[in-house]
């Protein structure tokens, strides 16, 4: 089984679990090992007292998208440190997607960086995360 099958497969699995990112409307746009791309479209009931959108939504987008990606290779992949800088303010209708790559990978760490960008093709926020790769293997 080729490694993109196996990416495919366990990213559709956490998909499928994963009540949060269906929530959020995500849409998985690519997936290989090590790497997801993900889009979602900004709804009224995101948006805080400001009228944009809470941080939160583009953080869950990017944390999502390392999940994804962390999880690509067949291991069981949990975060255990991220952080986001949010570098322009998103609103209500903003299609956003989300680019997650891997910067580093040994047995029992990686860390990727996530670009998220606006269908204007602006940066929005940058997100680094530092995974811890289990022993587990996804069952698919």
């Amino acid at each position: 089984m080729s490694k993109e099958s196996i990416a495919d497969k366990v990213v559709s699995k956490m998909y499928n679990h994963d009540g949060f990112s269906q929530w959020l409307g995500i849409e998985r746009l690519h997936v290989s090992e090590g790497t997801c791309t993900l889009r979602m479209t900004v709804r009224k009931d995101m948006l805080n007292g400001f009228g944009m959108a809470h941080g939160g939504i583009t953080y869950s987008l990017a944390d999502s998208a390392l999940a994804f990606a962390s999880n690509s290779h067949g291991r069981m992949s949990v975060s255990v440190e991220t952080n986001i800088s949010h570098t322009k303010s998103v609103k209500e209708g903003d299609v956003i997607t989300a680019v997650a790559e891997q910067l580093s990978l040994t047995d029992k760490i990686g860390v990727y960086h996530v670009t998220v960008k606006n269908q204007a093709d602006e940066i929005v926020a940058l997100f680094k995360g530092t995974v811890y790769r289990t022993p587990k293997v996804w069952e698919v």
